[in-house]
């Protein structure tokens, strides 16, 4: 089975670690989607999406640390949308928890369209900025988040 969310070129915001953590998500999604189509059970697949929230949460408070150490110019707004990105998910789970609707094919392209457009367009628009804040640092561009966080 290929997978349901393609890692590509076009995803990537050049900046490995934030990309690294893109393809957790990614691939959370992945796992979520075969589970569905394997039929596993919903308590399996409500564990990856237990999961998935729990790492989203992880990967927007690192990026959102990065905005406010780098005095991101469209800070409040990107976290506005990861708050929003957050209360769709927590949503879904009350929903699915509660019986109120299933977890299915539905749901599992709204997760790979929330990922992908979010990628796409917010978080490539912080991109240039980072990587700009990183060469004026003097630092490689692959590490120098990493380096960042070390000093």
């Amino acid at each position: 089975m290929s997978k349901f969310v393609e890692w590509s070129g076009a995803l990537s915001v050049g900046i490995e670690e934030i990309d690294e953590q893109h393809k957790v998500l990614a691939e959370l999604v992945n796992r979520m989607h075969q589970a569905i189509h394997e039929r596993h059970g919903s308590d399996v697949v409500k564990d990856i999406l237990t999961e998935l929230a729990e790492y989203t949460r992880i990967h927007f408070a690192v990026e959102e640390s990065l905005m406010r150490i780098l005095n991101y110019p469209d800070y409040e707004n990107h976290k506005a949308v990861h708050e929003e990105l957050l209360q769709h998910v927590v949503d879904l789970q009350e929903k699915v928890a509660s019986g109120k609707t299933a977890i299915g094919f539905e749901l599992m392209y709204f997760l790979k369209n929330w990922l992908t457009k979010h990628i796409m367009e917010e978080d490539m628009a912080y991109s240039d900025f980072f990587l700009k804040a990183g060469a004026q640092a003097k630092l490689k561009k692959k590490s120098w988040i990493q380096r960042l966080w070390s000093s």
